[in-house]
């Protein structure tokens, strides 16, 4: 991951993210006499190499026949709308299937129910945003010219992505896999939000796609954190119960209050209560929807109030799914005799949720 964030030319990026992607298959298959976890680490795997492959061809369109694939050589090309559309939408397929957005997502929510509790923080937390930062880099660094459909593309993407992931989040059973869907909820949101910087920059409003980006890039920090706390609370919870069945736990805060009340902070931040920081990351882009002034094209401006409550449904329903979500495993009482002998965590698992 970090490979790809310093690389300078398409071979090396290239090169770090496919071994990015080896390494995280061999994570994910850890438990790998499973032949559920087997079969969640082939879907991971055969999505990440479809990915590639269409990146492997918006780099091939981006250095225009120049032969020469260095980031900066593709900055200096004038590619026309068409073939700077073809890059742009090969990447948005690329890195839309490493990170997740509709109707790629089929391997996310295998993937995190049989990745170990740390690969999933790992995954969720960190790499789902190298396709954030490839997106961002291709749209606004290595295409010269922005189109506003682009913009409008990537914000309907995001936001029917959001609320796929939202919606499924709330009917979830299993701990991984409800926090592996709120993922693809704030996937789908980072996507909205550099959607609503295209369309603003493809316009010359550059001050108002400034906090869009701003809101975008925000988020990635904040989600990294509170996703990856929530991610390493569930996976002390599974330690110690052995169970991640939301219907078989219950009264946990008794038994393990140094994790129920780290894993009551991750919730707060990720339902977007203030004064946390999901609360900030989500009124960024809330703002940037509410002061946009008139675009030039009529059904724009209808599309911005549509996309502006689709966030806030997005918002208001990641709220039930995390209040559902520690309720039924911190509160109430618990609904299996063995859960009277669970424990807090050790001294090395609250020192690693704590700085989160």
């Amino acid at each position: 991951m970090a490979l790809v964030l310093i690389s300078a030319d398409a071979y090396m990026f290239m090169l770090a993210w496919e071994s990015m992607a080896l390494s995280s298959y061999f994570l994910v298959t850890a438990n790998h006499r499973l032949p559920k976890i087997r079969e969640a680490g082939f879907l991971y795997l055969l999505i990440a190499h479809i990915g590639a492959i269409a990146l492997l061809l918006s780099f091939g369109v981006l250095q225009a026949n120049t032969g020469n694939y260095t980031f900066a050589n593709m900055r200096m090309q004038s590619l026309s709308p068409f073939w700077a559309s073809v890059a742009f939408l090969l990447a948005v397929f690329g890195f839309g299937a490493k990170a997740g957005i509709l109707p790629l997502h089929i391997w996310l929510p295998e993937a995190h129910p049989a990745a170990p509790s740390p690969v999933s923080a790992l995954m969720s937390g960190v790499m789902l945003k190298m396709a954030i930062y490839g997106m961002l880099r291709v749209s606004f660094d290595l295409l010269r010219i922005h189109i506003w459909w682009w913009g409008v593309l990537l914000l309907v993407l995001g936001l029917a992505t959001a609320l796929f992931g939202v919606v499924f989040a709330a009917v979830q059973s299993d701990m991984k896999r409800l926090l592996a869907y709120s993922s693809i909820e704030n996937i789908g949101l980072l996507f909205a939000a550099m959607g609503l910087a295209l369309l603003f920059s493809s316009y010359g409003m550059n001050t108002i796609a400034a906090l869009a980006l701003t809101a975008c890039l925000f988020h990635v920090a904040v989600h990294a954190l509170f996703k990856s706390l929530l991610f390493l609370t569930t996976g002390s919870v599974l330690h110690a119960t052995g169970e991640r069945n939301l219907g078989r736990l219950g009264g946990l805060i008794r038994f393990m209050p140094w994790v129920a009340w780290l894993a009551l902070i991750g919730v707060l931040a990720s339902s977007g209560i203030p004064p946390f920081s999901g609360f900030i990351s989500e009124w960024l882009l809330l703002q940037s929807f509410l002061f946009t002034s008139a675009l030039p094209q009529p059904f724009l401006n209808m599309l911005i109030p549509v996309a502006t409550a689709s966030i806030a449904l997005t918002a208001a329903l990641a709220g039930y799914v995390m209040v559902k979500f520690f309720g039924v495993v911190f509160l109430g009482q618990p609904r299996e005799e063995k859960l009277n002998q669970a424990h807090d965590a050790n001294l090395f698992e609250k020192i690693g949720m704590d700085w989160l």
